[in-house]
């Protein structure tokens, strides 16, 4: 029974029998039916066994027939270890009052958090929680469940599609799903298209209007390309005109490319300063003796202590320095052409458009002057041409 929940909850003591007959002890436990167990001899003849608490007050009848007396050796289980706090008051009362302050922290709300991909800002998703009693440090009793808490976050979130509540141990989940909602067109009033630049006309597509030029056209800038009036002069109706017109448009371009260029690069050395911050202070604790550069770039990484999801304001912030050194490179006249005309490429895409194609370019002009090399270049690029004007 030794070592049995049974046996530490009720008690139980070691026990030497001292005296008399042991032989005659043992026959009348056994015929009271007194659970003894481990029993022993020691090399002097007297025995010991282990006996609950209970049966141990039972054998004092036992003890006067056979003529012998017990002493204690050791007491174990529950009984014993009350009695030794009920002697140490103050412990007693730290470990109770530590089992009440875990009980009132864990019915707390500790955590609030807002999950899903909605448009509806947080502030006010947290807003109508609060008016719903979740927030944080809330007891959790004076919450209803979750199912309740969803309907009636739904009534305060007429935006949302489906909101849901989670409630899992002292954290609270709040998920809100929008609701899917047409896109609201802009109205159109009549318009026609025209052409944006002087162009000769590649591409007419036309969704809605009537086309007024065709491939190979040559136009000018301002020239109605698709016409939003569909009819005659009698019988006509203003339309709004959708469509595409590409068309070749020539620009000229003036290139300054230098033969010096002159690039930052980091080198490989480093070195670093950590700092404790408090607050919007910065206490620096290591870096003091460090390398002088003559140029450099300062990399920030900053750590905030945080209690579950709050920050605190104190932390380590961490600096770290590289080397930056610049490199002069010459070019030769012909690789400053190269890098002055993909320059130019790119800068000309970009401002023509995403549809935009580079079909022809020609130099009008070279020369070299004062460390640049000078171009004058006619480009000649297949682009989007047409721009809405309203029919008045």
């Amino acid at each position: 029974m030794k070592g049995t929940w049974v046996a530490n909850l009720r008690g139980y003591v070691w026990v030497k029998l001292i005296g008399g007959k042991s032989e005659q002890f043992l026959n009348a436990a056994t015929r009271e039916r007194i659970e003894l167990w481990n029993i022993s001899f020691t090399p002097a003849s007297e025995l010991i066994f282990g006996i609950s608490i209970p049966d141990f007050f039972r054998l004092r009848p036992l003890l006067r027939e056979s003529g012998s007396k017990t002493r204690i050796i050791s007491r174990h289980g529950l009984p014993f270890r009350m009695a030794r706090l009920s002697r140490r008051k103050t412990f007693a009362g730290g470990m109770i009052a530590f089992v009440v302050a875990l009980f009132i922290l864990s019915t707390l709300v500790w955590d609030v958090r807002i999950e899903g991909n909605s448009a509806i800002p947080e502030e006010k998703i947290r807003q109508a929680a609060r008016a719903e009693g979740i927030f944080d440090f809330q007891w959790s009793f004076r919450m209803g469940n979750a199912a309740s808490l969803s309907q009636r976050l739904a009534l305060q979130l007429p935006d949302a599609a489906w909101v849901g509540v989670d409630k899992q141990g002292t954290s609270i989940t709040i998920t809100v799903i929008d609701s899917t909602k047409p896109e609201k067109k802009v109205l159109e009033g009549p318009r026609n298209l025209v052409a944006k630049a002087d162009a000769v006309i590649t591409r007419v597509i036309a969704e809605n209007g009537r086309p007024k030029v065709e491939r190979n056209d040559r136009v000018r800038k301002g020239d109605i390309l698709i016409s939003g009036i569909l009819g005659n002069e009698q019988h006509s109706k203003a339309v709004v005109s959708k469509g595409k017109v590409m068309g070749l448009v020539w620009h000229e371009y003036r290139i300054a490319s230098p033969l010096v260029t002159k690039t930052k690069n980091i080198t490989g050395v480093s070195q670093e300063r950590s700092y404790l911050l408090l607050g919007n202070r910065a206490l620096q604790l290591s870096g003091y003796r460090g390398l002088t550069f003559e140029s450099s770039q300062i990399r920030t990484t900053i750590h905030k202590a945080q209690f579950w999801k709050r920050l605190l304001p104190f932390g380590t912030m961490k600096e770290h320095e590289l080397e930056v050194i610049e490199i002069e490179k010459r070019l030769t006249p012909e690789e400053a052409k190269i890098t002055g005309l993909e320059q130019a490429r790119a800068e000309l895409l970009a401002k023509s458009g995403k549809d935009a194609t580079i079909r022809a370019e020609n130099i009008l002009h070279e020369h070299t002057e004062n460390g640049k090399v000078l171009l004058t270049v006619l480009f000649e690029v297949e682009q989007s041409i047409e721009v809405e004007r309203p029919i008045l």
